[in-house]
């Protein structure tokens, strides 16, 4: 199949886009966010979309931002948070390389920060966070060919877990 040499999902927090950095230039192919491309494609950003349009309107254009990358990048491809919350975007990933990077509550918030602009945790930070590992984690799961653990290690070690698991040079 062609297509990504890995799509990375996750909850934010999990370091996907830091981590398809690293895979791509271990690789020597581009790296691809499809937050990033809606936001290219919007021409503003995701928090943006999220209060001038809607999440409705957000989820429409990032199921449309996968689908493209899914077809034209043979790189590495980082799907935002929420992606796989949809029905044909978690059928177009299946036979692609797809990595959960896991990442526990405790680590989320470290990395998301307390006084964040994400959309999806105005509100507690902390509890929204948690509710969203939870709801997402078996979505992730079931998308996955690759389960890595990203909690007290940096984004190099998970990167050098992802290829060797994948052996690809």
């Amino acid at each position: 199949m062609s297509g990504p040499r890995a799509v990375l999902v996750g909850p934010m927090g999990a370091g996907k886009t830091t981590v398809a950095a690293l895979l791509a230039d271990a690789w020597g192919v581009a790296a691809r966010d499809t937050d990033q491309d809606v936001e290219a494609a919007e021409g503003r950003s995701v928090s943006d979309i999220f209060v001038d349009s809607g999440e409705a309107r957000f989820r429409e254009l990032e199921a449309a931002a996968v689908a493209a990358a899914l077809a034209e990048h043979d790189g590495v491809l980082a799907l935002g948070g929420g992606a796989v919350l949809d029905p044909a975007t978690r059928e177009r990933l299946a036979g692609h390389p797809v990595v959960y990077l896991r990442v526990g509550l405790a680590d989320a918030v470290k990395r998301v920060g307390l006084g964040t602009s994400r959309p999806l945790l105005i509100g507690g930070v902390r509890s929204r966070i948690k509710a969203l590992l939870d709801e997402r984690a078996p979505v992730y799961e079931s998308v996955a060919t690759l389960v890595v653990d990203t909690d007290g290690r940096t984004a190099q070690q998970v990167a050098d877990e992802i290829l060797e698991a994948l052996h690809r040079d």
